[in-house]
């Protein structure tokens, strides 16, 4: 498999990191990120339209949001591996204690609620899918982009993130597995900057880091050749530097 794109245009968010220049001194060091420090507050969403996001899914449209204000986007895609958990878990909750499920819960609780609540805040119908494959999700989702942009749009947002992970299920989580939100989107074109083929992985990844924010702190580093390791594939990429 071989993928091709140019990176017009990046936004994220996790615990302790929002500007671009924090991302920036964040990639110059090991990639870690301290989940005691605060999210920032969301700066492109109506105070109600946030309030009724989880909080990966109010990172995710606050951080696409800012890319469709700033640039032209044909297509949107987001990838989570855990969707809404959160809102999930307290539907599965209620029903379990023999009560109603909150109805925002419950319209909310599908995989493109997020995608869907970018749409309709940015006032602009796009066509749009969401994604999960598992550790795979992001770049699962350059998959999509790639088929978007064979498709004939020109300038697709990808967007991965995951919202905090409830106390009950990070027993089943890897030890290096993040348990905080975090958002990182991407506004990708045709083009040969960024390269990406792939090889059978001879065993699986040994990192449950997510790889949107490996792939950021690669980029950002200014890596010309890096790998993110799949549940059964390495997808190696290469970069020019610019």
């Amino acid at each position: 498999m071989n993928l091709h794109f140019n990176l017009i245009d990046w936004q994220a968010s996790a615990p302790g990191l929002s500007e671009s220049a924090d991302w920036q001194q964040w990639a110059q060091h090991e990639a870690i990120i301290d989940a005691a420090l605060p999210l920032a507050k969301c700066r492109q969403l109506p105070m109600m339209t946030a309030r009724r996001l989880s909080s990966g899914s109010r990172l995710a449209v606050d951080c696409g949001l800012a890319l469709m204000q700033r640039q032209q986007v044909d297509a949107i895609v987001f990838t989570s591996r855990h969707g809404e958990l959160e809102r999930n878990l307290r539907i599965l909750t209620a029903l379990a204690d023999q009560q109603s499920p909150s109805p925002t819960d419950f319209a909310m609780s599908v995989h493109n609620a997020a995608v869907g609540s970018l749409t309709i805040a940015a006032s602009a119908p796009r066509v749009a899918t969401s994604l999960a494959a598992g550790v795979d999700s992001f770049q699962q989702g350059m998959v999509e982009v790639a088929a978007l942009h064979g498709a004939g749009y020109q300038q697709v947002l990808l967007v991965d993130f995951d919202g905090s992970v409830p106390q009950c299920y990070q027993r089943w989580l890897a030890a290096d597995a993040p348990r905080w939100p975090y958002a990182v989107a991407l506004l990708l074109a045709t083009g040969k900057q960024l390269s990406c083929t792939t090889a059978v992985a001879d065993e699986p990844a040994d990192s449950d880091w997510p790889q949107s924010l490996q792939f950021l702190h690669a980029r950002l580093a200014s890596q010309r050749q890096f790998t993110l390791r799949g549940a059964q594939l390495n997808w190696c990429w290469e970069c020019d530097n610019v």
